[in-house]
């Protein structure tokens, strides 16, 4: 195992994570020999490990929460979605030692939408719940998508707005509080960007958001989503799904920036939600 082929993923905490798995498995698909760790760094050490890890040869990372805004800062080159978005869940090391930051959890998760759940969002009506990073690049990809119109809620009614500014897209984007959702809807498709599954906080929604044509996602996956997916299957939506196909298609697109070759990521899904360890 040569040090040029050493990979990792940044978090805290950090021993849940499947990408390590996941890699494997695409290092199997594509007979490329690799190392790939998971590394749990505090927010107050991030910097330190990840320019550690890339001393001693690592060449590319995928962060995950919190670090996502840390891993774009501390980046030499931004490419052009990571500066839009201010945030990076991929670092690569150039071949001039520069470190490259990148962000595709928004087209990770609209290949997932399109390619699994079977919705295109072009010409809908879309909800966002949750207006931190997770949907920020979620709003970014379903306007740039052509959504006909986004609505955004977040329980800080504020960061809703902020988000808003951001984004930019008079005519097509609104913010609602979250109290008011009751008067909203019904919608094409629902996006679930909030952290209350992973914190077991309940999510009680209303069921007037959702119809029967109504497509539902959480970006979350496992545990951390099913109570919008109860919600979700309560509410009579026509589909409903978690992210962990968002989470293999980014892996997939990390993999192939980084050795130039397209794993499988509908075959290691498949491997994931069976329970197969590499």
């Amino acid at each position: 195992m040569t040090d040029a082929l050493r990979y990792a993923v940044f978090g805290h905490p950090i021993a849940h994570s499947l990408s390590p798995r996941l890699h494997a498995l695409f290092a199997e698909q594509t007979g490329i020999a690799l190392e790939y760790t998971a590394i749990d760094a505090a927010p107050d050490d991030f910097e330190r490990a990840i320019r550690e890890f890339f001393a001693r040869g690592g060449r590319g990372a995928n962060v995950t929460l919190p670090h996502k805004a840390a891993a774009f800062a501390l980046a030499d080159v931004q490419t052009p979605t990571a500066q839009r978005l201010g945030v990076a869940n991929v670092l690569t090391v150039l071949p001039d030692g520069h470190i490259e930051a990148d962000s595709n959890d928004g087209a990770g998760m609209l290949a997932d939408i399109r390619g699994r759940l079977g919705f295109d969002p072009r010409g809908r009506d879309v909800l966002l719940l949750g207006a931190g990073g997770a949907g920020r690049a979620a709003a970014f990809a379903l306007l740039d998508a052509g959504a006909r119109s986004l609505t955004v809620a977040n329980r800080t009614h504020e960061r809703a707005q902020a988000l808003a500014a951001a984004l930019s897209a008079p005519g097509r984007l609104r913010t609602v509080e979250w109290a008011a959702l009751d008067q909203c809807g019904p919608f094409d498709l629902i996006i679930n960007a909030t952290s209350a599954g992973v914190q077991h906080a309940a999510l009680a929604l209303p069921r007037s958001l959702a119809r029967t044509h109504t497509f539902s996602y959480d970006l979350s996956y496992g545990p951390a989503a099913r109570p919008f997916v109860e919600w979700a299957e309560a509410a009579g939506c026509a589909a409903v799904t978690d992210g962990l196909g968002m989470l293999v298609e980014t892996a997939a697109a990390s993999f192939e920036r980084w050795h130039g070759v397209r794993p499988d990521a509908g075959a290691a899904l498949k491997a994931i939600r069976a329970g197969i360890r590499p």
